[in-house]
This record gives structure tokens, C-alpha cells and sequence, in this order.
């Protein structure tokens, strides 16, 4: 078994001995976000499902910040974690991973249930496409790096930046979500099944979900440089939307299932084929979990590269395809990149105050990216 530089004992706790090619382990820890969350409940009905057909037992560690949920999986506490976008910034080195005590860590995703967000605003807005939010009221969240850069990148598809808007700044994603409704802002971003959006999609102000069409490959292309595990996807469920009326918005990943780059293999085979077996057990146990069928949560754009145990199960099943390899491919190679010049830009810089290293940092993270 491939081991991190890890003590035994902490390895036991997390996952519980180790597994056979085709076995689960006797328990496993699993990090996610708070209890009441969506990544909460959809962790917790995989992991009842686990224990009725496999008789594994799974604690599960809920956080409510990025890094109380990377720290048990990377300190070895945990064998999985349930995690949303820090997945993408634990690996860029970006937001909170760009202290000395960070920079880009070696993840890697064994499969991530599609969900969409978007940016929407209300039906007497005048709004019609991302390019007329220029000028305008844009709700976000102080702190909460996930939704803002999402915004951000939403923003890019027309060619615009958050310069470009007047931002309004809510102390909670809540506070930010009923701004429309509330009259305090014109735009915000985010999930459409939130209690928000139904109560803006009631409310006299109506709602409306902004395009972000396929089609528009050069949208595309300057979205993805800011947010590369976007995709575009129609979606029918949530606020104002249906099967007849479908919001052309953007697919992302959450919760996705992650482990560390150097997790055993068989085991992280194992722990697949075990979501993939149990899928009838879970799949209805929210409005969405049936969206981690593996021909949709085994396959990318998402936050990370995936893991060779879970690429060797997809492949079995003829899931994985010469797409998703080319794409697994530069994602890893991106990772790679940023990797090493991490480890340069660190030894070169060792004494910076924390603020001029990040600074610093950050625009060398652009710099290996623009030559990609």
C-alpha cells in the first residue's frame, strides 16, 4: 500500500485496516460540511447505504470551514472527504492555500455529483444576458470565496469583470441570496433550489435566470480560464425552471468525494465499486442524489484529477473514455506545474511576511498558467 508520510496509528483511525482489491474496510472517517448541509445528507445516506449491504461503519466529521474539512483527510483522519470548490483552491494554491503553511495540495477526486448554480436577477430588472449586469448591483458574500469566484468567473463570460459592477457586501450567503427580493441588489449568484430563489421566484419582482449558452464557445473559453470545472448544462430543477422551461446555466461539483493523490489504489477501487453497488440504497434520498450515478459523477470537468483507483473502475465500466483521459491529462498537468513552482517560488521567498508572499505567489500562479 502507497502510505503519505503518515504515522500508522493515524492511518488505523482513518480507515479502519487496510482493504482488499474488492473489499471495504471494517469503518472509515469521512469529513464534510456541517450537519443540515447538502454535502451532510448526501454523505450520510452513502454512508448508511455502505453499512447495509457492506457492514462498514462510517463516522462522519462535519466542518464548516474549507480547511477544518482538508485538514482530517490530509493529516490522515480521514480517508474521504465530501468538500465543495476548496477542492479547486486546495490545488491551485489559491484563497486559503496560498500561506507558506499551504500551496497546491496533491488531491484527487473519485467522483462529484453534478449540481448548477448561475447568476440570476429578478423579471423587472430589464435584464436579459451577463453582459447588461455591467453598471449594476452585484450581491456577494464577504468571506466566501466559493460563491464570489463563481460570480466571477460568470461575469468573464461576457467579457466582464467585478470592476465592472457595483458590489454590494452581505455578511452571510443567505443575506446575499434574498438581496433581489429584498431590493438591495440587482444580481447574485447561486444554487437554484435555494429557499431564497423560490421566494424570489414568488415574490412580485419575479425571476430570471441569465443564459450562459453552449454555443458561445469565446464565452466559454474566458469563463473557464477563471472557473475550468465549469461545464455548461441545462437545468430543470430549482426555482423558475422546469422540463419545459430549462435554465442554460453552468454544471460544477458538489459535494465531489475526494482523497489524497497517494491513497492505495485498491482501496480507493473498492471504495467505487461500493458507490456504484449501492446507488439503488441512496438514490433517492434527496432531489439530487440520484445525480451520482456514475456516468455523471465519474466523469469531468471537475475540481481536481481523479484518482487511479476510481479511473480503473470507470474504464471497467466503460465510463471512462479517451475524453475524459485528455481531459484528466492537462487537468494533472496543471497541477503538476503549480506544484513545482510552488516549491521554487517557497524556497526563493522563505523570508517574505505572509502578505507579500501570497501577493507574490498569486502572480506567479498567473504567470504558470498563461504558459500552459
Amino acid at each position: 500500500m502507497k502510505l503519505r508520510n503518515l504515522g500508522l496509528a493515524a492511518l488505523a483511525v482513518a480507515l479502519g485496516g487496510p482493504a482488499l482489491a474488492d473489499d471495504l474496510p471494517r469503518s472509515m472517517v469521512w469529513s464534510s460540511y456541517d450537519v443540515g448541509s447538502q454535502g451532510y445528507s448526501e454523505a450520510s445516506a452513502i454512508a448508511d447505504a455502505f453499512g447495509k449491504k457492506f457492514g462498514t461503519r462510517i463516522r462522519i466529521q462535519p466542518s464548516g470551514t474549507s480547511i477544518g474539512r482538508l485538514q482530517p483527510l490530509l493529516g490522515g483522519r480521514a480517508a474521504y472527504g465530501f468538500l465543495a470548490t476548496e477542492t479547486f483552491f486546495a490545488t491551485e494554491g489559491t484563497e486559503d492555500f496560498a500561506r507558506p503553511d499551504w500551496g497546491p495540495q496533491d488531491l484527487r477526486v473519485v467522483a462529484g455529483r453534478p449540481g448548477s448554480t448561475g447568476m440570476v436577477t429578478s423579471q423587472e430588472s430589464g435584464i436579459e444576458t451577463i453582459a447588461e449586469v455591467k453598471g449594476h448591483r452585484l450581491a456577494l458574500t464577504a468571506g466566501n470565496a466559493s460563491i464570489n469566484v463563481k460570480c466571477a468567473a460568470l461575469l468573464s463570460f461576457a467579457g466582464l469583470t467585478l470592476d465592472d459592477v457595483e458590489l454590494v457586501m452581505f455578511p452571510t450567503y443567505a443575506a446575499a441570496q434574498a438581496s433581489i427580493t429584498n431590493g438591495e441588489a440587482d444580481v447574485t449568484c447561486g444554487a437554484t433550489t435555494s429557499s431564497a430563489m423560490y421566494e424570489l421566484e414568488a415574490s412580485p419582482r419575479g425571476i430570471k435566470w441569465l443564459p450562459v449558452p453552449a454555443s458561445n464557445t469565446e464565452g466559454w473559453e474566458k469563463l473557464t480560464a477563471v472557473a475550468p470545472f465549469f461545464a455548461p448544462y441545462e437545468e430543470t430543477q430549482g426555482a423558475g425552471l422546469s422540463a419545459e422551461h430549462p435554465g442554460h446555466i453552468v454544471a460544477l461539483r458538489y459535494p465531489i468525494i475526494v482523497t489524497l493523490a497517494d491513497a492505495d489504489d485498491d482501496a480507493v477501487y473498492a471504495f467505487t465499486k461500493a458507490l456504484d453497488e449501492t446507488y439503488g440504497l441512496y438514490k433517492n434520498a434527496t432531489s439530487v442524489t440520484d445525480r451520482w450515478a456514475l456516468e455523471q459523477s465519474g466523469v469531468g470537468p471537475v475540481d481536481a484529477p481523479f484518482h487511479e483507483g476510481a479511473i480503473r473502475y470507470l474504464k471497467e465500466k466503460g465510463i471512462w473514455t479517451e475524453k475524459e483521459e485528455e481531459w484528466n491529462a492537462r487537468r494533472l498537468a496543471r497541477l503538476e506545474a503549480l506544484q513545482a513552482a510552488w516549491k521554487t517560488y517557497k524556497a526563493e521567498n522563505a523570508d517574505l511576511s505572509e502578505e507579500d508572499f501570497v501577493k507574490g505567489w498569486t502572480e506567479k500562479h498567473d504567470e504558470v498558467l498563461a504558459s500552459l
